[in-house]
Formats: structure tokens, C-alpha cells, sequence
């Protein structure tokens, strides 16, 4: 899957001296306590990490922050979970699924409709049908738009756009090259599309017209960048100019098409983005640009996962162990870059381990976070969609007082 391996860009690494201190979250006039503890079912070697975990105990939601959030008329929070594809098909395992999120805070799921193996999963988009990257791991959409809908979830349409190990190899030349002309591949053998040419902005945009006519709420963008891993400076581009400025406007541009072009549908459009995009001082050579992508969305994504950011950065030796303050660092951040806009801010958090044990403590810590942001809207991935459920839960003792879906 795609997040929970690969690392941060070194470029990301901007931070040398340590940032200024996080404020502690407020002490809670409860009497419950509120901390949850993985000690007892995480291994011996994390018993210790979690017991030391950041204090859980902040319930207000009001944002103490220097940039206050606005937001607009009829603004809905958002709480979400992603879910495979192939799980998502499957009739079981999507019920299974859902039987875990009853009970929940959450009100919202994620689906890729198409994933960076660059296979379209459900059927309805003739291109992908004609090119033969349809694979259909989602064989009754509309069957599964209903079950989401029996427990009023918010549905999000992922696709994931110029990351595509297929439909280089069925239209080269549509791809990124290498100077010999041949396709280029990272160092995974991955392919990656064009970003620049515009039969792929029309192919996405088949896409996610299917997602919408089938009635999913919003369309999330994935892969909305220039390569990143692998041999980059062999990487050639229709357009021969290509620099940092022409791949920060073309990003925009393409989001700016996809907004509307989707605009009769009503739907929402969104994009994930990496997660070091509220704190880089440059498009980190992928063409992100935080200000320049938000502008014409609904709502942006970054991807703030612990285990992806280096050590040093915001001047933690080790971020992976310290989920509070990447989060609450890098969404401060990214308030002071947006400021107007910073109501469309909805990260996605880390619920899933990877060199250092994630357990409910760390996801709790995680949300509490953003909550001191004031941002009460996110999504958590797990690439195994299996995820702390009981971080999750309603109950009368969690320090997250959000209303019920």
C-alpha cells in the first residue's frame, strides 16, 4: 500500500534548531480518567513508550491557537477511516468492516476507486474498460454505497492520479520518459504518468464523473505530484521546461479543471497531500504547494504520519514517538500558511504501526492534536484497515465529545 511505505523526501528535512514548545493539553474536569493504556497487549519493548504517552485529557474544542478557524455556513466535521478496495467489494468483510465503525465517532469512508497499481476498480468508465486497466475489485458499487449509507456515512472516492504502473505500459506515450525515451520507473519499477499531459487529466476526470454518478459525496485526488523516489533527474516531461514553478502551477491547474468540471455534480473535491507540505519551504521538488493546491478545494489532506518524518525535524530526535507534537506542530503550520482556509484542513493520521507501536494512546494523541488546532476533521489510514477501535469509541469517559454520526 501506499503510505505506510515509503519515507519522507530528504529534501523534507528543513528544520535544524528546535521549534518552541507545544502547549500541554488542558487538564480535564472530569474525574474519569481518559487515558488509554496499550501496555498490557502492546510487546514488552513498547510497554514503556506507551505508558509515557502524551496526557489524553483535553476536552474542549476551542482552538487557543494564534490563527482562529472560520468556518463557513453549513461546514460539516468529518471523521473518517479509509477502506481497501478489495475489502470494500467484498460483501463480508465490508460488513465486518462496518460492524466495527457502529458505535464509533466516525461519520465518513474513504474507497480507492483507483489505486497506484493504476487499475480502475469498479465498472462504468470506458476508457478504462478500452485501455484494459479495469480490474473490478468493487463489482457492485451501488450496492455498496447502500450499506455506507445505512449508517449514514459520508463517502469519499479516492483516486490516486499520476502514479500508474499500467497505463504507461498500455499508452507510453503518456508516460514519463527516461532521455532515451523509453518509460521511466522509481525504484520500485513503478511507472509513473505525465502530469503535465492533458488526455490524463481527461482519464481522471472519467473517473471520478463514474464516482459521482454513482453517488459518492466527494472526490479525493491521491498522487497529485511529480516523482519522487528513483533516479528524478532522469525524468523527462512533455513539456520541456518543466521546474519547480511550471509543477506548482500545474498541480493547481489540474485541480482547478477538476473543480470544474465536477461542479455540476455537486460533489466535493478534496486532494491528500504529503504531509511536510505545512512546514516545507519549497514544492520539495514534487510540485506540492500547500496555498496553491487548497485554493480550489474542499478540502486538503495532508498526510501527516509520525513514522514518515525524519529525525530532527521540528526538532524531534525521534517524531514517530511523538505523535502529539507532529501533529500539532505541523497543523499549526499549516493554519499560519492558510489562514482564511485553514477550515478546509483535515489530515490524515497514522493508526497503523511502523518502527514504533501505534496503539489507542497514539491515535488518541493524534486526534487531541488536531482537536487543540481546532481542526475536528480527519481521516485515519491503515493499509490492513485494521484499526484501534476502541480509540474510536463513544462512550461517556472519552476526552472527544463529538456528536454521534
Amino acid at each position: 500500500m501506499r503510505r505506510a511505505i515509503f519515507p519522507f523526501l530528504a529534501a523534507c528535512a528543513v528544520f535544524g534548531a528546535a521549534r518552541a514548545q507545544d502547549p500541554a493539553p488542558a487538564a480535564s474536569t472530569s474525574t474519569a480518567s481518559v487515558a488509554v493504556s496499550t501496555a498490557a497487549a502492546a510487546p514488552v519493548e513498547h510497554a514503556t513508550a506507551a505508558a509515557t504517552a502524551p496526557s489524553l485529557v483535553r476536552e474542549s474544542t476551542t482552538s487557543t491557537a494564534a490563527v482562529s478557524i472560520v468556518f463557513p455556513p453549513g461546514y460539516r466535521q468529518l471523521r473518517g477511516v479509509h477502506l481497501s478496495a478489495w475489502a470494500a467489494g467484498n460483501t463480508g468483510m465490508r460488513r465486518r468492516f462496518l460492524a466495527h465503525v457502529q458505535g464509533t465517532f466516525l461519520n465518513a469512508i474513504i474507497v480507492p476507486l483507483k489505486e497506484i497499481d493504476g487499475r480502475v476498480y469498479v465498472p462504468g468508465v470506458a476508457k478504462a474498460k478500452e485501455y484494459g486497466t479495469q480490474q473490478l475489485a468493487i463489482p457492485d458499487p451501488e450496492g455498496m454505497l447502500a450499506d455506507f449509507r445505512k449508517q449514514n456515512l459520508y463517502t469519499i472516492a479516492r483516486i490516486a492520479v499520476f502514479k500508474d504502473d499500467t497505463l504507461p505500459r498500455k499508452m507510453p506515450q503518456w508516460a514519463v520518459h527516461r532521455p532515451d525515451g523509453s518509460v521511466w520507473t522509481n525504484d520500485k519499477g513503478v511507472s509513473w504518468v505525465d502530469p503535465y499531459r492533458k488526455e490524463i487529466w481527461r482519464y481522471t476526470l472519467d473517473v471520478a464523473e463514474r464516482a459521482a454518478a454513482l453517488g459518492f459525496d466527494e472526490i479525493q485526488f491521491d498522487y497529485i505530484r511529480f516523482p519522487s523516489d528513483g533516479p528524478t533527474a532522469q525524468c523527462r516531461y512533455s513539456r520541456a521546461d518543466h521546474d519547480s514553478r511550471t509543477a506548482v502551477r500545474n498541480l493547481k491547474d489540474f485541480l482547478t479543471y477538476a473543480r470544474e468540471t465536477l461542479k455540476p455534480t455537486g460533489v466535493k473535491v478534496s486532494a491528500a497531500l504529503f504531509g511536510m507540505t505545512t512546514t516545507a519551504k519549497d514544492d520539495m521538488g514534487i510540485g506540492q504547494d500547500l496555498r496553491s493546491m487548497s485554493a480550489p478545494l474542499d478540502y486538503v489532506s495532508p498526510m501527516m504520519y509520525p513514522s514518515h518524518y525524519g529525525r530532527g525535524e521540528y526538532g524531534l530526535k525521534n517524531p514517530n514517538r511523538e505523535p502529539y507534537k507532529i501533529i500539532h506542530r505541523g497543523l499549526r503550520d499549516a493554519k499560519a500558511r492558510l489562514k482564511n482556509d485553514s477550515y478546509k484542513l483535515r489530515p490524515y493520521l497514522q493508526d497503523f504501526s511502523l518502527g514504533y507501536h501505534y496503539g489507542p494512546a497514539q491515535v488518541r494523541a493524534e486526534i487531541m492534536a488536531a482537536q487543540y488546532e481546532g481542526i475536528n476533521s480527519w481521516l485515519l489510514w491503515n493499509p490492513s484497515n485494521v484499526y484501534n477501535w476502541s480509540a474510536l469509541k463513544l462512550s461517556p469517559s472519552s476526552p472527544i465529545q463529538y456528536p454521534a454520526p
